[in-house]
């Protein structure tokens, strides 16, 4: 598979006591930037290769640890982003997505959520999710588009990407509460 550019989430710094949290975010910040800036040059890299010199990926990353999410009624089995890496490279070079299947990013932190298609040949759809598991928005992510769909709030602490249309075609709306076999999302991955 060709390398290319990213599609993945950018981090907007929020305001946080957590000095830590600030630095990480900031590291993973930088290296989301030089992705962007990295265009789109192919670098001929085989599928399973190690990242380039900059440190983006060069290619889709295989399938990640999944769990099954419950949004009202409605049952996905999620991909879980977990690390900075996994984050960043989320869905881009992908070119199929089961109905019923998507990708969750636990944020490092409650912030203004932004992500962007860039490289990312299938259209999604973005929940935004709030700390306590609300879906506060709902966004219809383009093929290949490198404009940020930031969130309308700074209370965003978990996206939900699906196959373009899935929340629609399931009447998954604002409002809607996402929860785990575990329970809660924050009881999930961060208690």
């Amino acid at each position: 598979m060709k390398s290319g550019g990213l599609c993945a989430k950018l981090v907007k710094m929020s305001k946080t006591a957590n000095p830590g949290a600030r630095l990480g975010a900031s590291v993973l910040g930088l290296v989301l930037a030089a992705a962007v800036w990295g265009g789109c040059g192919g670098s001929g890299q085989q599928e399973g290769a190690a990242p380039a010199a900059s440190g983006m990926p060069t290619h889709a990353q295989p399938k990640l640890r999944t769990m099954k999410l419950w949004l009202g009624a409605e049952e996905i089995t999620a991909e879980l982003a977990l690390t900075p890496l996994e984050q960043a490279t989320g869905m881009m070079f992908r070119t199929n997505a089961e109905e019923n299947a998507g990708m969750l990013f636990p944020l490092p932190y409650t912030e203004q959520a932004s992500f962007w298609m860039t490289n990312c040949p299938l259209p999604l759809s973005a929940a935004y999710i709030d700390p306590s598991g609300v879906i506060q928005e709902i966004h219809e992510l383009q093929a290949f588009n490198s404009n940020p769909v930031l969130s309308a709030t700074d209370n965003i602490r978990f996206v939900l990407e699906t196959p373009q249309g899935w929340f629609s075609r399931h009447n998954i709306h604002q409002g809607t509460v996402v929860r785990t076999e575990r329970g809660s999302l924050m009881k999930t991955f961060f208690q």
